[in-house]
């Protein structure tokens, strides 16, 4: 009788892996829980065992929907469900340190426990409750119109005035946004936009998960160019197969290349770069390249660049360029992650010089990824209209 295969151990090493995620969660969980529930608060030892229960369940959902959602499965009702819960559980974090302030202020006032403990407990659960229904709010509203205005020195007299529309971080995914995206679509054609610029993450899913969301894009009108370049997101997922996808739609999909508009007799170089990452995601013929996106371009012409990330900066500062354009920091999306972010970003919002010549405005983002909130980091549309020097 053949003995039954020993079952495969699991690595030490993917254990140790799941330790540092263990601890955060421990942290994002527990911080509220002993504030909210366990510590000084005395509540009578009913609502103390309803809300740890509440506690475990969540902490026990949040990695299995995850795995549900973002893993092999993709099922997105998981993830839609894993990313709120996420995201509910950052903002309760955050708010329970916000209110040891609180805590610090009714010591010195004289105000005892477990009274205390209880006004600081009612501040977190009102204000996150308050900031999580505006915050969704936000994030699944119409983006606002952002008007920036941006000379360039080299610009001829002939495109002063150029309008440039330019959407970025759609992120279509596990929550069903084609009206969403209809309305986009709408509010981009009424600013009658000579250059429309959509700067990386269309979505989060391939194709065929996500065509319904993003079939408006195909309605998206410019006079003189629409112009697309790929995320970090892409590099998730399928990216040639986006790119494939704005082209048969009838975009320009700048895959390291460039291309020119004229106007007045004045010309403008318009260039894009595959995502920072694209080359580590092993993609053949797939990674950032501006000398070669430039190739053949005339020097003395001005330059407008494309590049998802603002990390891609010293890049253009070095190849001469007269503005860039990106997105992927979402203007933190949810404070106080902006300051996360500017950790690995030169920039998380706005217009900012680099070098002599180079200016570098970036975006909020048009929508969100993962958690559907948007917290004190409002989505835009943005309509940049450049002038002559």
């Amino acid at each position: 009788m053949s003995e039954a295969p020993a079952r495969p151990r699991r690595s030490p090493v993917r254990l140790l892996r799941l330790l540092p995620v263990l601890a955060i969660m421990a942290l994002l969980f527990g911080v509220p829980w002993w504030a909210l529930v366990a510590s000084t608060t005395d509540w009578p030892v009913g609502v103390i065992v309803g809300g740890t229960v509440v506690f475990v369940a969540a902490f026990v959902a949040l990695p299995l929907l995850m795995v549900l959602g973002h893993g092999r499965r993709h099922l997105d009702w998981a993830a839609a469900l894993g990313d709120k819960l996420l995201g509910a559980v950052w903002v309760l974090f955050v708010w329970t340190l916000v209110g040891d302030v609180l805590r610090l202020a009714l010591v010195v006032a004289g105000v005892h426990n477990p009274e205390r403990s209880r006004i600081v407990a009612a501040f977190i659960v009102i204000v996150v409750a308050a900031l999580l229904v505006w915050g969704y709010v936000e994030a699944m509203r119409l983006p606002r119109i952002k008007n920036v205005d941006i000379t360039i020195p080299r610009l001829g007299a002939g495109l002063s005035g150029l309008r440039v529309v330019m959407v970025t971080d759609t992120h279509f995914g596990p929550i069903e946004r084609s009206g969403w995206s209809a309305r986009v679509a709408d509010a981009v054609n009424e600013l009658d936009a000579d250059i429309v610029c959509h700067v990386g993450d269309i979505a989060d899913g391939s194709v065929a998960q996500r065509e319904k969301q993003a079939a408006p894009l195909a309605t998206m009108r410019a006079q003189l160019a629409r112009v697309y370049v790929t995320g970090n997101h892409e590099y998730f997922g399928e990216a040639q197969g986006w790119l494939d996808y704005m082209t048969d739609i009838g975009w320009d999909s700048l895959h390291n290349r460039h291309l020119v508009v004229e106007r007045g007799g004045d010309k403008l170089v318009v260039v894009g770069v595959d995502d920072a990452t694209a080359r580590s995601s092993g993609l053949i013929g797939h990674g950032a390249d501006l000398a070669e996106a430039l190739a053949g371009a005339d020097p003395t012409l001005p330059v407008l660049l494309l590049a998802h990330q603002p990390k891609q900066v010293p890049q253009a500062v070095q190849a001469g360029v007269d503005l860039q354009i990106s997105g992927h920091t979402h203007g933190g999306q949810i404070w106080p992650f902006n300051f996360l972010v500017r950790l690995d970003q030169p920039v998380v919002a706005g217009l900012s010089k680099h070098g002599e010549r180079t200016q570098l405005y970036t975006s909020r983002g048009t929508g969100f990824w993962g958690p559907p909130f948007r917290i004190f980091a409002p989505s835009e549309i943005t309509l940049i209209s450049l002038h002559a020097g």
